[in-house]
């Protein structure tokens, strides 16, 4: 199924935000203090913001390339 063009620039801003986070993400955990790309910047006190931003963005991307198919994570525990 082709994606319409909303979904279409959606899921384009999506991997291009993607990228970003991924980016700011490794530059940090490797000792950035802050991470500048353009006029966008983070700072290390944000990783657990980024790691957020960053499965909110693959759950995105998941469910527009994938349409019509909701995964969901289910973890057994014991009672």
């Amino acid at each position: 199924m082709a994606l319409n063009p909303r979904d279409k620039r959606r899921l384009e801003r999506a991997k291009g935000d993607y990228d970003f986070y991924k980016e700011a993400e490794r530059a940090i955990v490797g000792g950035a203090q802050q991470y500048s790309m353009g006029s966008r910047s983070v700072t290390k006190a944000q990783l657990s913001y980024i790691q957020k931003r960053i499965n909110e963005l693959e759950d995105t991307i998941d469910a527009l390339e994938l349409p019509g198919s909701r995964f969901k994570r289910v973890v057994p525990i014991d009672q």
